[in-house]
């Protein structure tokens, strides 16, 4: 497994008459750093104060610094660490989009116009979607109770999180997203603040709500509100999952609904795995938790469970995860380290399917998989094919904006998937290239258009995009 690296700026005075900077050099060598940039903040005969950036491992930070400040001559001023330096303040802040110069300015975007606007809006309740921030505007909110490998750290610990999302909202899509960050776990509580804030916004992200309550929060949130509600630790891992699987049979030349896939980790997004996979013509589906395969006609405690129970495992198999890999085309792993074994995979069936997704230490080491397997997957960035929500998320929600969709539903998560796996074209896809890269400009906009679409089909769009009208018209003209 690759090693995770930090990168920290040293502020270090020097004594030149007592130090040498290369002994200092030398001491951060010793603790396995890198030296990658030196900045000389001040000199004088007597000393020199620099800025000095290290690459090194992130446990061998402490002990790095403790022998530094140990040198004679030598002052370490402080540590600064680039990671925190960008968080400074937050991340994100609020732009106005025309600047408010004079009195006519602040009476058009204020009092006493504004008013004409807000009775527009109270007589016709549907014109926020035109006349507010409501048209581009999505609340990003979690309780901070499932932080992707923190775990419960809290409202305040989870904002970073949100922030960065919001970020990627924006840069990615042009979406105006709002992180949010609930002092509450009660079910009844979370879904009662959401339901008074969302008219503010044109759709909700979920994120980071620990499981079994995140499914309740959804479904429930789903059912009362009136734009789309979704929580992309389910879903979003579930599209791109999909997408790369898609993209990893078209490599191997086998087909959907002839392959025997196993899943492990039924959690909310193995559950919502399985949904996609049986929605994109998956048949025989086996899924593995603690407990061992699941297998209808046993009454688990997790309702979930139970209902996974009822739609997978048509063979009525039992036993252990090595028991489910045996002649099994793909593995997907939502769970925790190094539950695969190479013998395991060895029993699978020709050109096995490995999607290693748990953070930061897959099922299966990719290193060890690799020569096993056709095609290896992971959650991380450190290794090809990372299965990342960041794929989907933008570019579900800028089509459901656009169509001010009144929900998600199973179509356009289905959509998003194909959208994301066409990205990658016959002459792109390799073993080490089933998914595209998050920077790919084509992979917003392929999303954003088959969303739409499917909304449109579907019946959840309350607008057409003009462009869409015009698609319409001339498929309707053909097929007279």
């Amino acid at each position: 497994m690759k090693s995770s690296s930090n990168s920290i700026i040293l502020r270090i005075e020097l004594d030149q008459k007592v130090t040498t900077f290369g002994e200092m050099a030398n001491v951060v060598s010793l603790a396995g750093g890198d030296i990658v940039a030196i900045d000389v903040i001040r000199s004088d005969k007597q000393s020199t104060t620099r800025d000095i950036t290290v690459n090194l491992g992130e446990q061998a930070v402490g002990l790095m610094t403790d022998k530094i400040r140990l040198l004679p001559g030598v002052v370490l001023h402080h540590i600064s660490d680039p990671i925190f330096l960008v968080h400074l303040g937050g991340k994100i802040e609020i732009q106005p989009k025309i600047p408010v110069k004079n009195r006519d300015d602040l009476s058009k975007v204020y009092t006493p116009g504004v008013a004409r606007v807000c009775m527009a809006i109270h007589e016709e309740p549907h014109k926020a979607f035109t006349l507010t921030i409501k048209r581009n505007t999505v609340a990003v909110i979690s309780d901070g109770t499932a932080v992707l490998g923190l775990g419960d750290i809290g409202p305040e610990a989870a904002m970073p999180v949100m922030e960065g999302k919001a970020m990627l909202f924006k840069q990615l899509a042009g979406v105006d997203a709002v992180p949010i960050c609930l002092d509450t776990k009660d079910t009844e509580d979370i879904i009662r603040t959401i339901k008074n804030i969302a008219p503010a916004f044109g759709g909700i992200n979920l994120e980071d709500i620990s499981s079994p309550r995140c499914f309740e929060i959804e479904s429930r949130l789903k059912e009362e509100l009136d734009i789309p509600v979704f929580h992309d630790d389910q879903h979003g891992t579930a599209v791109v999952v999909l997408a790369g699987i898609i993209n990893a049979l078209r490599l191997t030349k086998k087909r959907m609904e002839d392959i025997r896939i196993v899943v492990v980790g039924i959690g909310a997004a193995g559950v919502s795995i399985i949904k996609m996979l049986l929605g994109a013509g998956a048949i025989d589906i086996v899924a593995v938790d603690r407990q061992g395969i699941l297998t209808r006609g046993i009454s688990y405690d997790n309702s979930l469970w139970d209902w996974v129970a009822l739609h997978t495992n048509p063979e009525g198999l039992t036993g252990s995860l090595s028991d489910a890999l045996i002649g099994a085309d793909v593995f997907i792993g939502v769970s925790g380290p190094n539950v695969l074994k190479v013998e395991d995979v060895c029993r699978m069936a020709s050109d096995p399917i490995v999607f290693a997704m748990a953070n930061p230490t897959p099922e299966i080491d990719p290193e060890v998989a690799g020569p096993h397997v056709r095609v290896i997957a992971t959650g991380r960035s450190d290794f090809p094919n990372q299965i990342n929500n960041v794929l989907c998320f933008p570019g579900i929600f800028r089509g459901a904006l656009d169509c001010r969709a009144s929900e998600i539903n199973e179509e356009m998560k289905l959509a998003a998937s194909r959208a994301i796996a066409l990205t990658v074209s016959d002459e792109e896809l390799n073993e080490q290239y089933i998914i595209p890269s998050i920077f790919n400009e084509k992979v917003v906009q392929e999303i954003r258009d088959q969303v739409i679409w499917a909304a449109i089909q579907s019946g959840v769009a309350r607008r057409i995009p003009p462009e869409f009208k015009v698609s319409k018209q001339l498929s309707q003209i053909s097929t007279n």
